[in-house]
């Protein structure tokens, strides 16, 4: 047996014809001998090539309404038999098994019929079962036999029928056979989680076929891919390819830019806002969220939840960042952004995403929905003998929004719907507010009577004691400390308000 092998018949079944043709003219051209049936030989009868059709092959008819087309020993022998065993091919020969060197089959489209909206008992006839045991069978036994599992290898079956005249190579044989497993697998997936919509199967199945190799990962020497569908939530309208961190800075903004619906801008870095505003025009929300923290705001990202105007974005290009996120551009302000070549200018699409977030992690997968929950002015608890105001109110929900999404242990200062102060990613809440207070006071903000916002509760006082030192007026946190009665009475005792929300948002 040699390594190199031509194609002379070949099964044919596939849901969508799309590209169907050019290949049924290459295997005609090429002599080959094609078995298939249903709507698939009706359409190869159509380019006038001429097919046998499976029944006259198996002796048996389509049955149970198409649910029984190709499973037979005579399919499934042609496919199965190998071609250097000679007990193989005593028993091809004497059942009259003919040798199938090809198969190509594209399944029933069962992701997009749930996507839909079908009913159960659609989705169900649309879960492929003669198709995947073709390309199961055919993966199997890819030393003898090719097996394109859908329409997006035609291309490479097209270029080895057309430049090749048929001839496979153990390596194209090899290649397709990783394709069909990979094929199969994300397939049988869908359907497991189909099925499993409830969760009371313990399990975890996730398949992505579309991937996007990018530079690196996190840093040089690291290896990246993104895999899933980009384009579907974005369009990239300029700049240059898109990198890990890129993406992780784009995730976390369109995370936090989803929980407004004023007029709002954000400036992100590594991952957390550094600055963040809520104005009535665009213009004054990109000035007040850009000097929250402009020195960070270099090379960081911006979104923002409004269409940006060439106003906006000759103001916007007087600084360095990398990305910028919004639902749409003028044309005058497209002209202004793209004077940086390598500007990354996006598209926000609206579009569903996933509820859970998975990480990988020692040997296995982390799985949790989504910290979706988000507290308005209903959820929060008056615990001090003073009362917010309805000013306060409107920054503590404000300020809550922004620590939500910022790294744990974190603190945010805000005021007058503008992020002034924050400290991320802390080993103590002490130290967390104390970067804050230091961040609003390095770019001169007064932090009397702004806001704080704790996305834990505090397990002692002192905090509550150093943000009164500031001059900060009212406190909103999860509260459930065992202690929590000391930092409300120090509030009670120098006249600050406090709110719990009754949720914690720690973000690792």
């Amino acid at each position: 047996m040699t390594a190199t092998k031509k194609i002379k018949s070949a099964l044919i079944s596939v849901f969508h014809k799309d590209g169907l043709d050019e290949i049924v003219k290459q295997l005609d051209r090429l002599g080959v001998q094609i078995f298939s049936t249903g709507g698939t030989q009706s359409f190869i009868e159509g380019l006038g090539v001429e097919v046998t059709a499976v029944e006259a092959l198996t002796g048996y008819p389509s049955i149970l309404g198409g649910r029984v087309k190709t499973l037979h020993p005579k399919i499934f022998g042609g496919i199965l038999g190998r071609r250097d065993d000679e007990d193989h091919k005593k028993q091809m020969s004497e059942y009259e098994i003919p040798e199938i060197d090809l198969i190509i089959v594209d399944l029933y489209p069962f992701e997009d019929t749930v996507a839909s909206g079908a009913s159960h008992a659609d989705i169900i006839e649309k879960i492929d079962i003669g198709g995947i045991s073709l390309i199961r069978a055919a993966a199997k036994n890819y030393k003898d036999v090719v097996i394109v599992p859908s329409k997006n290898q035609y291309s490479k079956l097209h270029n080895i029928l057309e430049n090749q005249e048929g001839e496979t190579s153990l390596e194209d044989r090899k290649f397709f056979a990783t394709a069909a497993f990979a094929v199969s697998s994300g397939y049988d997936a869908a359907i497991f989680n189909y099925f499993n919509s409830d969760e009371e199967f313990p399990a975890f199945r996730k398949a992505v076929d579309e991937s996007k190799p990018l530079r690196y990962g996190e840093n040089p020497h690291q290896k990246g891919t993104f895999f899933g569908k980009f384009d579907e939530l974005f369009e990239q309208l300029h700049g240059k390819e898109i990198s890990y961190n890129n993406l992780l800075d784009i995730d976390a903004a369109v995370s936090l830019i989803s929980e407004f619906e004023e007029t709002t801008f954000a400036v992100l870095k590594h991952n957390n806002a550094c600055g963040l505003a809520s104005r009535d025009n665009l213009l004054d929300a990109w000035k007040e969220a850009l000097a929250g923290d402009p020195v960070s705001a270099f090379g960081g990202i911006i979104i923002t939840n409004k269409k940006v105007t060439g106003e906006v974005a000759g103001e916007i290009n007087k600084i360095f960042f990398e990305v910028i996120i919004a639902p749409g551009y003028d044309a005058e302000a497209l002209e202004i952004l793209k004077q940086k070549k390598n500007r990354i200018i996006l598209v926000q699409k609206p579009a569903a995403v996933s509820g859970f977030n998975t990480r990988t992690l020692l040997n296995g997968v982390l799985v949790q929905e989504k910290d979706l929950k988000m507290e308005s002015k209903s959820d929060l608890e008056t615990v001090t003998s003073k009362t917010p105001s309805d000013e306060e109110v409107a920054d503590l929900i404000f300020a809550n929004k922004i620590v939500k999404h910022s790294k744990s242990n974190a603190i945010v200062i805000a005021k007058n719907k503008q992020l002034i102060g924050s400290g991320i990613g802390q080993t103590s809440r002490v130290d967390a507010l104390k970067q804050a207070i230091t961040k609003a006071m390095a770019y001169e903000f007064d932090t009397e009577g702004a806001v704080m916002a704790s996305d834990a509760f505090f397990p002692f006082a002192d905090s509550v004691e150093i943000a009164r030192e500031a001059g900060i007026g009212s406190v909103i946190q999860p509260g459930g400390s065992v202690r929590d009665k000391d930092s409300v009475d120090f509030c009670d005792a120098h006249n600050m308000s406090m709110v719990f929300t009754g949720t914690r948002h720690f973000k690792h």
